[in-house]
């Protein structure tokens, strides 16, 4: 009896079908044109809703697939208006973080706005921002107004943040920084998260206890001047990731501008390398596919690979500067003055 159970089993795994990714040579994106300049943060609510937050104090959504935009313009104080290139969702409210000094967070809920941090330094220059699954706890980063990374955190849902003092936090290499490309040098799964610098060094800055202590670790990445290093990063689980970026300035390149890690992060291995894609300034997993769908986008283009980014398509040269993912066959993505809308 024992023998035909057995038996059983492995004629049902054997019979399983097995996860197929598919071939993409071409994707199409409608545009919508924003009253905006330079778009770099969204959040995604389904396949008819996103929110997103723009360079010139904008917070807007639509809920309809792009038949009507709604915005809030955010003034601090009447006289600055933030830059805002971070945009985090905690299940309820939305925080935008504008970039440089003075560093704001404002909290937006219901159409109206309420500041709740500020921090001014000549030196601040905030990048990224999100919040972990647990939606209390949520984590931004900066470049060094010290000797460490700037690191807020909040344990209370975003209604109160704190920085890290540098002596909690790896020692930051000379011009090492972060790039406010994307919102997406940030990822975090449970109660980890992973950052990625460039310039001086790029490297990847992991925490497994919602920021409270800290690792760093070097990678084989393009790094030393100021524009290269890593701009994106996504985890498909707690081991497997993938890193993209190069040098902004030189966008042609393609030279150790990609790496994957299988070990959370602790070591990376250069993939394509002098192959498509080049400078990208987001990368994300398509959900559901074994981590072995990705997604690049960028000024040069978008490029899609379906072997966890050993090989890569360019299929789309439309310049886009993030994209955000609903489920496998739908996404958003932001760019200069414009929202897209992806279906596969």
């Amino acid at each position: 009896m024992k023998k035909l159970l057995f038996i059983s089993l492995l004629f049902l795994i054997s019979c399983k079908k097995k996860f197929q990714p598919r071939n993409i040579d071409s994707i199409t994106i409608k545009e919508f044109k924003m009253d905006s300049t330079s778009i770099r943060a969204i959040q995604v609510v389904d396949s008819a809703s996103v929110f997103y937050a723009g360079s010139r104090g904008d917070v807007g959504f639509t809920t309809n697939n792009g038949v009507l935009w709604n915005s809030l313009f955010i003034k601090h104080q009447d006289s600055i208006v933030p830059q805002f290139r971070s945009l985090a969702f905690n299940g309820s409210e939305y925080f935008a973080l504008s970039i440089a000094n003075p560093a704001l967070i404002y909290k937006i809920s219901e159409g109206n706005s309420t500041l709740v941090y500020k921090e001014e330094n000549e030196k601040v220059f905030y990048d990224a921002l999100t919040f972990f699954d647990d939606n209390l706890h949520g984590i931004a980063v900066g470049d060094p107004t010290e000797n460490c990374a700037s690191i807020l955190l909040t344990s209370d849902g975003g209604e109160t943040w704190n920085k890290i003092p540098c002596e909690n936090l790896p020692e930051i290499a000379k011009d090492e920084a972060f790039f406010a490309a994307s919102n997406t040098n940030i990822a975090t799964i449970g109660s980890t998260v992973w950052i990625a610098s460039g310039g001086g060094k790029a490297r990847i800055l992991k925490s497994t206890n919602y920021g409270k202590s800290w690792q760093i670790f070097s990678t084989p990445f393009v790094q030393g001047d100021g524009p290269q290093g890593i701009y994106s990063i996504d985890f498909y689980d707690l081991n497997n990731g993938i890193a993209i970026g190069g040098n902004y300035a030189k966008p042609e390149e393609n030279i150790a501008n990609k790496a994957i890690t299988n070990d959370g992060g602790k070591t990376w291995t250069i993939i394509a390398d002098g192959q498509s894609p080049n400078y990208k300034s987001c990368v994300q997993y398509v959900p559901n596919t074994n981590g072995k769908e990705v997604f690049a986008v960028g000024k040069t283009g978008v490029s899609f690979s379906n072997d966890g980014g050993k090989t890569w398509k360019d299929v789309s040269e439309d310049s886009y500067y993030t994209i955000q993912f609903v489920d496998a066959n739908n996404a958003w993505l932001s760019g200069h003055q414009k929202i897209g809308k992806l279906k596969l």
